[in-house]
This record gives structure tokens, C-alpha cells and sequence, in this order.
């Protein structure tokens, strides 16, 4: 039975290298998904999320509802479509939120350097998380519709659903880091007082 002991305290030993990866999986999320918010499909496939949410609609010019008829499936050009998202204000606030998530992504990463920044970064993260995963209550999208069949609502999810439900495991993953680069900023603080607590107490 050494070997099943030996393969736990192997498995328990790799808590600072899952605290590591999950670190850089934040970055690689954050900073790619955000990158692509510059490009009109990611754009178009985000308004049902915003348009629906009541932290978020009123960054959209146009009736809540309207984008159903203005739908673009992802890789598809409708020109009346586009010209729609553009008058909505979809492209600019696309632009603007995938600034922000690089952001987040890029305090996340400043964690060597600057553990405060990394901990400010997982918070908003954190918080952020519970900001998507609303989109489950409000966005009817979220879900499979009705077919004909019994098929259809709650817990179905749909593609979109599916998207959304991963950030279950962001806000988890964002408690982690920040709770790590709060442990750095901590022991940073206690080294740089140490010196003076020292010289206070030969006075």
C-alpha cells in the first residue's frame, strides 16, 4: 500500500502548481476572449446576453427586443443586420467590455510583480462572474426553446447556456488567485515592516 500513500502525497504536493495554472488558464481566458471583442461576430453574439440584462441594456440604443430580427448566426454577413448593430451601439460597447476583461487579465498577470494589482484583478473577476452567470435568469437564449416537444427549459441548456454556465468555474478560480496574491501582498507587507520593527526595538 506505499505506492496509493506515495501517489496522495505526490497529489498533495501540486497545490502551488494548480494555483499556477490556474493563474495563467485566467490570463489565457481573459485576454483572448476579451481580444475578440473587436471582431463584429463576437459583438453580434453577445447582444441576447446584454440586451436582456438589466445591469447591462442600457449601454444599447435600440428596444431591448429588437435584436431578434437582427440576428447574424456566427461566420454569417447580412449587411441590414450590421447596419442595425451599428446604429445599437453594439461595436463600441463590444470594444469597450473587451477592454475591460484584457484588463482584469492583464492585473491578473502583473501577480510577480505587483500581487496587489493581481488580488484588485481576481476580485473583479470574481464579481464579474456573478454578472454572467445572471445572464442563466435573464436571457432567454440561454436555454433550449420550445420545439414541439418536452425537450425545452430548465436544466436544458442551450449553446449559449453552455457558454455561460462555465464561469461557475471562473468565479471559483478567481477566489483561488486573488486569495493567493492577497498571501503574496501580505508577506510583502510583513518583510518591508520587519526591518523597522527591529530598529524600534534596539531603541
Amino acid at each position: 500500500m506505499s505506492w496509493y500513500k506515495s501517489m496522495f502525497e505526490s497529489a498533495a504536493k501540486c497545490d502551488q502548481a494548480g494555483i499556477a495554472v490556474t493563474r495563467i488558464g485566467l490570463i489565457v481566458v481573459l485576454v483572448w476572449i476579451g481580444g475578440l471583442k473587436i471582431y463584429k461576430y463576437e459583438a453580434d453574439g453577445i447582444v441576447p446576453f446584454v440586451a436582456n440584462s438589466p445591469f447591462m441594456s442600457f449601454f444599447y440604443h435600440q428596444p431591448a427586443g429588437e435584436y431578434q430580427q437582427h440576428k447574424n448566426r456566427e461566420g454569417e454577413l447580412v449587411p441590414a443586420n450590421r447596419e442595425w448593430h451599428v446604429r445599437n451601439g453594439t461595436y463600441e460597447f463590444a470594444l469597450g467590455l473587451g477592454a475591460v476583461i484584457v484588463a482584469f487579465g492583464v492585473l491578473i498577470a502583473l501577480h510577480p510583480w505587483l500581487p496587489q494589482a493581481a488580488t484588485i484583478g481576481s476580485f473583479l473577476v470574481f464579481g464579474m462572474s456573478f454578472v454572467t452567470l445572471s445572464f442563466l435568469i435573464t436571457t432567454p437564449e440561454c436555454w433550449v426553446p420550445s420545439l414541439g416537444t418536452s425537450e425545452h427549459g430548465f436544466p436544458l441548456l442551450s449553446g449559449a447556456g453552455r457558454l455561460v454556465i462555465k464561469d461557475a468555474i471562473m468565479c471559483g478560480a478567481a477566489l483561488v488567485t486573488m486569495a493567493d496574491s492577497a498571501k503574496a501582498t501580505l508577506r510583502r507587507m510583513k518583510t518591508v515592516s520587519s526591518p523597522d520593527l527591529g530598529s524600534n526595538a534596539a531603541i
